[in-house]
């Protein structure tokens, strides 16, 4: 006749079954979330290098590496990264192209895109930060801008946000 398993050898069965089960998703969480299109260079150039000599990338394919300090909340259509001396660039994307996680934030990502510089008037500047402010629930007072603004900013092609 044979014999029952006895409730050690089930509990054995069951934790083991659970074991897996937890290391399969933690597998899972620690993985690399790639978007858009695969990365093409082999590694990121520093962001302090790509900023302090931003004229010479404008229009080039360029790959950063940084954390991720913000997300658009509304599309996810661009985030912003900064290196650990905390300079910040902005990876754009067309709406819908890429969605960001907006529970990135914290996180480290690779991006690559095209380099550009953008050059706002004043008027423009009020218009962009207007439309941030209402994007992220935030105050916004036009006569904050005193003058048009010229930044860099990266039109996102692909991006790996790390798992850590």
């Amino acid at each position: 006749m044979a014999q029952q398993p006895t409730l050690p050898l089930r509990h054995n069965r069951t934790m083991k079954i659970l074991l897996v089960a937890l290391s399969a998703v933690s597998l899972l969480a620690a993985a690399d979330l790639k978007l858009g299109k695969p990365l093409a260079a082999e590694k990121p150039l520093e962001l302090a290098t790509v900023l302090s000599h931003g004229d010479s990338y404008v229009g080039k394919t360029v790959q950063v590496k940084g954390k991720i300090t913000d997300v658009c909340q509304m599309m996810g259509c661009w985030m912003d990264l900064v290196n650990d001396a905390g300079q910040k660039i902005r990876i754009k994307v067309n709406d819908g192209e890429i969605v960001f996680p907006k529970d990135s934030a914290g996180k480290t990502a690779i991006a690559e895109g095209t380099f550009n510089k953008i050059v706002l008037t004043r008027d423009e500047a009020i218009a962009q930060a207007k439309e941030e402010a209402e994007e992220s629930g935030k105050k916004f007072d036009p006569a904050s801008i005193k003058g048009g603004i010229t930044y860099y900013q990266i039109q996102g092609t692909g991006a790996v946000i790390l798992g850590n």
